[in-house]
């Protein structure tokens, strides 16, 4: 294959796993923002104040979260076996059509506490397949990609959030700016989750158009030759401890940090600063666009640097931005809100941009969808989903945003703990990594005697 077909086909992955990220982000993220402005107001008991309606919106976007890693170990173990490409084409399809459905919900004040009720049991069907999404997303582009560029080609389907996020802001300013709030809260914000059938169709359509990569096809014959049968969290978490915990801890901080930046941050500015909605909207615009500029240029620094440099900025950045960010807030003033906001993000992707490389590169190919998606997915469970919870409680015990920065501040310890325990991996050929795990451990972990 020549270089030009080469470099039109890692595009053509690249575009594959962006469009169903997109997809899948813009799906996930219209409901972090509406669990903020709507579903607090419609799906739940009114409270002793507007913290509580809230905090219980909150619980059950957490709920999303938990499912996560069940849907990263299933999907793991079935993407290892059958390949990459079939799992995100029905990942896709399940968070399409639970989003959808989210749309057609009655509310509580028609079906009192079914409301919520259902809307926990799609939230998890939801998670359940996001979770299965993003190692396939970013191992069908690092698998695909070359040893010197990985960081930078795997770091574009992690700047597909951002355009998701983008996506999803765009919908609902374009919803509050014309409708009146009493149409917005009556029928408007469930345009944005119908409109997930289109976008669906699209991304699902691009996922045909590509193939598992050729060193996961190899692995894949090879396994099939010798009857192998070590596919799984079992088998992953027995020969790679140290890669799934290692992976674990670097998503602590990173994770608190990104639904701190784009989540809570909604509730603070309605809460505290008294912001409008459609400001917090723009804002929010504004910084998903810095943050996807800013991903695949911090990729490209962790192929010349390394992957831990980059990151150690990143974890450093994200222990004094809440120190930082909540008193630009607290300002009133639109550009410091704005920039604080583009500072999480700023500081988010320096973390986030090296990840698929990074966790790529710590698992031979025949269990790297179960390593990654494990690592990667049931961090989620104690970090992203209960920051906006946990800064929720703190604001409302201490009136503060003080304990808040704490917060982050210890997770980002807990980060460079785990750092310190990684290897760099830069430049590393997969290859050589299925070539050690198999001297290491043997024709036993290949193979069924």
């Amino acid at each position: 294959m020549s270089v030009t077909n080469a470099a039109s086909g890692l595009k053509k992955v690249v575009a594959a796993s962006m469009a169903g990220t997109v997809v899948e982000w813009y799906e996930f993220f219209l409901y972090g923002t509406a669990a903020t402005l709507v579903f607090n107001k419609i799906f739940f008991a009114k409270g002793t104040s507007d913290l509580d309606a809230i905090l219980a919106a909150f619980i059950t976007y957490a709920v999303g979260f938990a499912a996560r890693p069940l849907g990263g170990i299933v999907f793991g173990h079935f993407g290892d076996k059958y390949g990459r490409k079939k799992l995100l084409q029905f990942s896709l399809v399940l968070v399409g059509a639970s989003t959808f459905l989210m749309g057609c919900l009655p509310t509580f004040g028609q079906i009192g506490y079914w409301a919520p009720t259902l809307l926990v049991i799609l939230r998890f069907l939801q998670g359940f397949a996001v979770g299965g999404e993003w190692g396939g997303a970013v191992l069908l582009v690092a698998e695909h990609s070359p040893n010197r560029e990985r960081g930078f080609w795997a770091s574009w389907p992690q700047a597909g959030v951002p355009v998701g996020n983008m996506l999803a802001t765009v919908v609902l300013l374009t919803l509050t700016a014309t409708l009146s709030e009493t149409a917005f809260l009556s029928w408007g914000w469930r345009v944005g989750f119908w409109l997930s059938a289109v976008v669906v169709l699209i991304g699902y359509y691009i996922r045909t158009k590509v193939t598992d990569a050729p060193i996961f096809v190899e692995a894949q014959q090879e396994a099939e030759r010798m009857k192998a049968s070590s596919y799984g969290v079992v088998e992953v978490l027995k020969r790679y401890p140290r890669g799934v915990f290692t992976a674990m801890g670097l998503r602590v901080a990173e994770n608190i940090m990104y639904y701190l930046v784009v989540t809570f941050s909604i509730t603070y500015l309605k809460v505290e600063v008294h912001a409008d909605t459609s400001d917090i909207l723009w804002w929010l615009l504004v910084a998903h666009a810095v943050h996807f500029v800013v991903i695949p240029y911090a990729g490209r620094l962790s192929d010349r640097y390394g992957r831990k440099p980059v990151y150690l900025v990143g974890a450093l950045g994200a222990g004094v931005w809440g120190f930082v960010a909540f008193p630009m807030m607290n300002s009133g003033q639109y550009l410091l809100i704005m920039g604080s906001i583009i500072l999480g993000l700023v500081i988010h992707a320096l973390m986030y941009a090296p990840q698929p490389a990074l966790m790529a590169e710590m698992f031979p190919t025949r269990m790297r969808y179960s390593g990654v998606s494990l690592g990667y997915q049931v961090t989620a469970i104690f970090a992203g989903s209960l920051a906006p919870i946990i800064a929720v409680k703190l604001l409302a015990v201490y009136g503060s945003a003080v304990p808040i920065a704490v917060y982050l501040a210890a997770a980002a310890v807990i980060t460079l703990v785990a750092l310190a325990f990684a290897r760099e991996t830069k430049g590393i050929d997969l290859a050589d990594i299925d070539t050690a795990d198999a001297q290491r451990h043997g024709p036993s972990a290949t193979a069924v005697a």
